[in-house]
């Protein structure tokens, strides 16, 4: 029996939930498909978004030979096949999940029919292709990025899924209901109605029948997206704020629903904004900390995540960089910069080379002239930007 999720699968642009930013009225993949067009590209999100939709519906509604591999799964040989039909063919679309797994001999394989255009490539992933996907395919690929589905949106495609089961009833708060445990997960919320449709005896969904399938309880309000964020918000605070309980309460709620690349985002981001100078080593025992998460999983992930939080927490804090980089931000974007000095120009002749100098330094001139004086940088009162602030300091007096 074809599965609802799949059955639901949607068999052009228009019946695509969610991603209005790309296939909204005139945005860039809806466009493309009007004028009937397809070129290289990777789609990138969490699960159940509709990454494998949107492929399918692209390739549907204009009608394109395709081919569905994945990279794991499918060996070279299938590769050889696919590329063997697609000069068959004068061309094929290939629609490959999981792009971030494909391994050196595959690409090699692709690499030179994807540069000729006989493959057009539609890659698949829910890892971050700037990090994950080799440069040679990325380099090949228009990436775009696909956006968490808000609470409304799963609901509708909830609402369309209820149509297509026979007899149903279904409550709305059981909809809604749904809609909060999925988490933005659309083939979940599909695969969790057609459990409880099929777990009754007349067809009726109500909370009942869905906590006796799932019990999780939901940990987001009545107000479902918004709430999320609002925890990850209160996560940064508590550990900006050191308090070590309550970052490590919201760190719980977070893990309890499941959402650790937020968690991991925003760890990575409180390290470098918050914690910053004061303790500069906290970024790479963040990636450290991140990494071994990846490495053992739920639910071991919990201990190096709690270790981390506790640091993170009682460490010194400094936003003097966060500060520093902001303000000039500020200046280019307000137009407020001026030209490069002639010393420190590519084909100079008048640069002084600083390691020729006592201390490696000179003084000499770097900032643009009507910039000159301009102070971004204000180092904090911290043990380790006390060091850095008597060499700013310094220098800083040398240069006037």
């Amino acid at each position: 029996m074809e599965p609802l999720a799949l059955k639901l699968r949607p068999k052009n642009t228009n019946e695509v939930i969610g991603q209005k930013h790309l296939l909204g009225e005139n945005k860039v993949l809806k466009n493309m498909v009007n004028n009937k067009h397809i070129f290289s590209l990777i789609l990138y999100g969490k699960p159940g978004i509709g990454k494998t939709s949107i492929a399918c519906a692209i390739v549907n509604e204009l009608n394109l030979r395709y081919r569905s591999l994945n990279a794991v799964i499918n060996n070279k040989k299938d590769f050889d096949i696919v590329v063997e039909e697609a000069k068959m063919y004068s061309g094929m679309v290939v629609i490959m999940d999981e792009i971030h797994r494909l391994n050196k001999d595959k690409q090699d394989l692709l690499l030179p029919y994807l540069e000729s255009g006989l493959i057009t490539l539609i890659g698949l992933t829910s890892s971050n292709p700037y990090h994950k996907i080799n440069p040679a395919i990325r380099s090949r690929c228009q990436i775009f990025e696909l956006k968490e589905l808000t609470t409304d949106e799963v609901i509708e495609g909830i609402k369309r899924a209820t149509k297509e089961l026979e007899n149903l009833k279904i409550e709305d708060e059981a909809i809604y209901y749904i809609a909060r445990l999925s988490n933005g997960d659309l083939r979940y919320a599909y695969n969790l109605l057609e459990i409880a449709y099929y777990s009754t005896n007349d067809f009726i969904v109500n909370l009942d029948i869905l906590k006796s399938i799932n019990n999780k309880p939901s940990l987001l309000g009545d107000k479902g997206e918004s709430d999320h964020y609002d925890l990850l918000s209160a996560f940064q605070k508590s550990i900006r704020g050191s308090d070590v309980n309550a970052s490590l309460h919201y760190l719980a709620r977070l893990i309890e629903i499941g959402d650790y690349d937020s968690i991991y985002r925003r760890m990575t981001v409180i390290g470098y904004e918050d914690i910053g100078l004061a303790n500069p080593g906290i970024g790479l025992k963040i990636d450290a900390c991140i990494n071994a998460c990846e490495r053992v999983g739920f639910p071991e992930l919990i201990i190096p995540l709690g270790v981390m939080i506790i640091e993170m927490c009682l460490s010194p804090k400094s936003n003097s960089a966060y500060l520093a980089i902001n303000k000039a931000l500020n200046d280019v974007r307000a137009g407020n910069t001026g030209q490069v000095p002639d010393n420190i120009k590519i084909n100079t002749t008048t640069y002084l080379y600083p390691h020729d100098y006592p201390n490696s330094y000179v003084k000499q001139k770097y900032m643009p002239e009507k910039l000159t004086n301009t102070i971004y940088y204000f180092p904090k009162n911290n043990k380790y930007e006390e060091t850095l602030k008597t060499i700013y300091n310094n220098i800083i007096k040398q240069g006037k």
